[in-house]
């Protein structure tokens, strides 16, 4: 079954297209005004972005938010994550600012998947990963904050990762798992999946 997908982030793109999804960018998205997201949640924002999207669809549609919380920032950037400062390298030097100083470093990636059809939402999926944010950014790969986010158990930021490598244990590969699991269960898919 092949899904719309809304996000216009290159990024993510590469990373649902790799998960084994037939997924197809939604045609109408480069025309329309972006898509509020006035939730206090990543789940009500995912939601609320499929929902909007959906309303130019003729099939089933997947749209997510996602994000870093910081513990010692009180979970910013959060829901803000992609605009906390403006753009990657904004988000990263405040990142790095703020947290200057101190020693609690925990830290987590959230991703939410909606999925619906046209303004039925049919199921969210939830993933998350556990780490610690550097100083200094490490690696060439990934976006956003991932050269400073550390994934303990393999020693390496997500920077530092293949995007296979990546996709097996992040956030949004946890979350897209989930999707494909539900998939195989709910609707008629290819026995690929």
């Amino acid at each position: 079954m092949k899904l719309y997908l809304a996000t216009s982030n290159p990024g993510k793109v590469r990373e649902f297209s790799g998960a084994g999804l037939d997924i197809e960018m939604l045609p109408a998205l480069a025309s329309l005004p972006v898509a509020p997201e006035t939730g206090a949640t990543f789940e009500a924002n995912a939601i609320e972005k499929a929902l909007y999207y959906a309303r130019h669809s003729d099939r089933w549609l997947i749209a997510e938010d996602s994000g870093l919380e910081v513990d010692a920032l009180g979970g910013a950037p959060g829901i803000h994550s992609a605009r906390w400062a403006g753009n990657d390298a904004d988000n990263n030097a405040r990142l790095v600012r703020e947290i200057a100083g101190q020693s609690l470093r925990s830290a987590r990636y959230v991703c939410v998947i909606a999925l619906v059809d046209q303004d039925r939402v049919l199921a969210t999926f939830r993933g998350t990963v556990e780490g610690a944010i550097l100083d200094s950014p490490r690696g060439e790969h990934g976006f956003g904050y991932d050269p400073y986010f550390l994934y303990p158990p393999a020693a390496r930021t997500f920077a530092e990762m293949t995007k296979e490598e990546k996709a097996t244990i992040s956030h949004r590969g946890n979350a897209i798992a989930q999707l494909l699991t539900w998939l195989r269960n709910h609707a008629p898919v290819p026995e690929s999946l």
